[in-house]
């Protein structure tokens, strides 16, 4: 699934999920943020590294086993760059050149990123967790502050993630974050339940990026 994210979550979806982040919330002092993200890189370099790749392979076979010219064989490698350089306009195509070791690695890096530019380790008891979903590359991560990793192992989360990605690819967005928020909630306020006049200190916005 490569749409946009306001294409996958309409305005009423957000809303909704804005609810479920609230009921979550209010067991625990745990702040949950939603991230949807249309893809976490461009991955424009892999792209041109396949094409560099192809063209310098090329060659050896066309000189084994033909009588072509050299002319024809720089030819034939133009041709073939220029074929995977169009094919790459296509996302789905590109993305398909990339190793799915290296896209998770990617959504990783991107989902550390956003926790940090917006905010999420300032809160009092530096207690935020982002709960963060990149479309392309059908990869979900949550990224805690050390207020929660203190109580809560990273490993903790794998089933929901697990989980979460499913529901991608059934193409059902909504449902799945959903479901994981609530789940995040209920594992919060078991380990971290919400204190006397808690504020809540992050936005309950689902955050779209596009």
């Amino acid at each position: 699934m490569t749409g946009k994210g306001a294409d996958v979550l309409t305005p009423e979806a957000r809303e909704r999920l804005a609810r479920a982040v609230s009921r979550a919330e209010a067991g625990t002092s745990g702040e949950i943020v939603v991230m949807v993200s249309r893809r976490a890189g461009a991955y424009r370099s892999i792209t041109l590294l396949a094409a560099l790749i192809a063209a310098l392979v090329l060659p050896w076979p066309l000189i084994a086993l033909t009588s072509w010219s050299a002319a024809s064989i720089v030819l034939t490698q133009a041709a073939l760059v220029a074929a995977i350089l169009a094919a790459s306009e296509n996302e789905r195509l590109r993305l398909a050149l990339v190793p799915r070791r290296l896209r998770s690695a990617r959504a990783r890096e991107a989902a550390q990123r956003a926790f940090w530019s917006r905010g999420l380790s300032l809160t009092r008891g530096r207690t935020g967790i982002l709960l963060y979903l990149s479309l392309a590359e059908r990869h979900a991560e949550i990224v805690t502050d050390l207020g929660v990793l203190r109580h809560i192992a990273p490993a903790a989360w794998d089933g929901i993630l697990a989980d979460l990605v499913t529901a991608l690819g059934r193409g059902a967005v909504e449902a799945g974050l959903t479901v994981a928020v609530e789940q995040v909630g209920r594992c919060l306020a078991e380990h971290l339940p919400a204190g006397i006049g808690d504020p809540d200190e992050l936005p309950n916005r689902v955050i779209v990026v596009d």
